[in-house]
């Protein structure tokens, strides 16, 4: 069994309170516009990150991390990329991959919204953590944490970490 820390949208900033809620994790998986390169090494540093690039991020963040991350783990296949869309509103770049690569668990960020949900017609759960950063229009910041197990996914957390910012 692995234990899942899912995070997106960071925009260069890192809760402190992140790192303690998934510090029971075995990995972070971080679904783009991770913005400043520190908030990847210092999640690095915590724990092995499974990380993709974003529509905002720098050339010294795009050197260290794929577009796409397609995995297999615990006997479910994962894709997780930034911009993809959702259940049945995939981008066009995605409709056709999600054909070829026939995922188990898609996961994207870039919409800022939190959203889990089945695909039946592609026999896939997407999600979306929403944003933990500051910049957006999100008013609350959101992560993931979930487990996998034999190819299922199990004990999936939604963790609220506060207001974005105040709001006039």
């Amino acid at each position: 069994m692995m234990r899942i820390g899912l995070i997106s949208d960071t925009h260069s900033h890192l809760e402190e309170n992140v790192l303690k809620y998934f510090e029971e994790c075995d990995e972070i998986w971080h679904a783009g516009d991770i913005g400043d390169i520190s908030v990847l090494h210092t999640l690095e540093n915590f724990k092995p990150v499974r990380a993709v690039y974003g529509n905002i991020d720098g050339s010294d963040v795009i050197k260290e991390v794929p577009e796409d991350q397609i995995f297999t783990i615990e006997g479910l296949k994962v894709w997780i990329t930034h911009i993809g869309g959702y259940p049945p509103k995939y981008t066009s770049r995605i409709k056709k991959k999600l054909e070829e690569i026939k995922p188990g668990l898609f996961i994207c960020g870039h919409s800022h919204i939190l959203k889990v949900i089945p695909d039946r017609e592609r026999n896939l759960i997407h999600m979306n953590p929403g944003a933990a950063g500051k910049t957006g229009f999100h008013k609350i910041k959101t992560v993931l944490r979930f487990s996998i197990n034999a190819g299922n996914i199990s004990d999936l957390e939604v963790i609220e970490l506060g207001k974005r910012a105040s709001l006039k």
